[in-house]
């Protein structure tokens, strides 16, 4: 057990790297349009951009967790997040398509390198506590996510420029992420891990139960406004309600959900979710008006966010492969998730309806939270 001063500065660094990641991803999303109209792309030309992000990332979480095992996932965090402070105000003025797609993959870089080290971190916390923490951790993730959209969409509002928006988000960032460092854990080992293996069937699975979890998230994100205007449920200048009540609702659900964990454990956590997420998402699909609805997704909001927090740990505490890089494998997978999500949404939307699509994310997470005696079994 750690000393309590170490405990406390250990708890508030990691909450700081995790509030630096959702701030410095959230912060590059009211970029996008911008970007666009800058440099005069159409939408095929800006997907191939933004997968650059995707690309920077996994190389990244791959290369992250080897060295973590060998320098510690203290100056990992340190790194990746003076990586994102130093890129963003350059994806502010890349004035080429070569430019930007070369920005992204540096800021996908150093996002997913301060992805894998700051889980590999949260870990290595709730060993030398013995206190679940996850969940508070990710749940700074999610108020950095909204604290980083509202700051650049606020600067940019009040006409202030993209560059200057962007300076001031990456002094917030380097401020944060400075103010972390002291805390963080030393934890280096000095060993050599492979830079690959094959991963183990029950880490594929996990990853592959993040990837549908991901994939959810990121379809709610992406879907949830159409949804609600196509229902005429919601006027379309209210359309983002739904989203903004699932946000709220996850990063609830997490800011309460090591309190739960400790009290319930963690398979518990996973299957109890099941029923608000049912819930919630049959609301959503067949919700008579606004109300019931917005219920809906505040239901699957607390019932999903918990969920990756969880498969985190299991990562954390199985001793079939380097916990290194059974986070890479995990967070690769809900990468891919994320990537894969709104696409598939669509394409079952073209064919079936809207509806029947949200009905069957609703399905993809029964199975998640319905096979928690499995992970919970094979990760040991």
């Amino acid at each position: 057990m750690i000393l309590s001063a170490n405990w406390y500065a250990g708890l508030l660094g990691t909450r700081l790297a995790f509030f630096v990641a959702g701030f410095g991803l959230a912060a590059w999303a009211p970029l996008v349009p911008l970007a666009k109209q800058r440099l005069a792309v159409d939408d095929r030309m800006l997907g191939h951009l933004l997968l650059c992000l995707g690309t920077g990332s996994v190389i990244a979480m791959v290369l992250t967790s080897v060295s973590s095992a060998r320098y510690g996932s203290k100056p990992i965090i340190l790194a990746g997040g003076l990586g994102l402070a130093i890129m963003l105000p350059c994806l502010a003025i890349a004035d080429t398509p070569v430019r930007l797609g070369a920005t992204l993959f540096a800021f996908g870089g150093s996002l997913g390198s301060i992805d894998v080290a700051m889980n590999i971190h949260a870990i290595e916390l709730e060993r030398a506590t013995g206190r679940p923490l996850m969940s508070g951790f990710h749940a700074h993730y999610s108020i950095g996510e909204f604290t980083g959209s509202a700051a650049a969409t606020s600067f940019l509002s009040l006409q202030l420029g993209p560059s200057f928006s962007t300076l001031v988000c990456s002094a917030l960032m380097t401020i944060a992420i400075v103010s972390a460092w002291p805390g963080l854990l030393a934890t280096g080992s000095g060993q050599k891990d492979p830079l690959f293996i094959l991963p183990h069937r029950s880490v594929l699975l996990i990853a592959v139960l993040a990837a549908i979890t991901f994939l959810v998230e990121g379809a709610i994100l992406d879907w949830s406004a159409l949804l609600l205007v196509e229902r005429d449920l919601v006027a379309e200048a209210h359309g983002g309600v739904g989203c903004m009540l699932f946000s709220i609702a996850m990063a609830v659900g997490r800011l309460s959900g090591d309190v739960v964990v400790a009290r319930i454990g963690d398979r518990a956590t996973l299957m109890l979710g099941t029923l608000p997420i049912v819930t919630g998402f049959l609301a959503v699909m067949a919700a008579p008006f606004a109300l019931i609805g917005m219920a809906g997704f505040l239901l699957i909001g607390l019932g999903i966010s918990n969920v990756v927090p969880v498969l985190c740990r299991c990562a954390g505490k199985q001793k079939v492969m380097p916990v290194g890089l059974a986070i890479a494998v995990i967070t690769t997978g809900g990468y891919a998730g994320i990537l894969v999500g709104p696409a598939g949404v669509g394409l079952v939307a073209y064919i079936f309806g809207l509806p029947l699509a949200f009905g069957m994310l609703g399905a993809l997470m029964c199975i998640v939270t319905l096979s928690a005696r499995i992970i919970m079994t094979d990760h040991r």
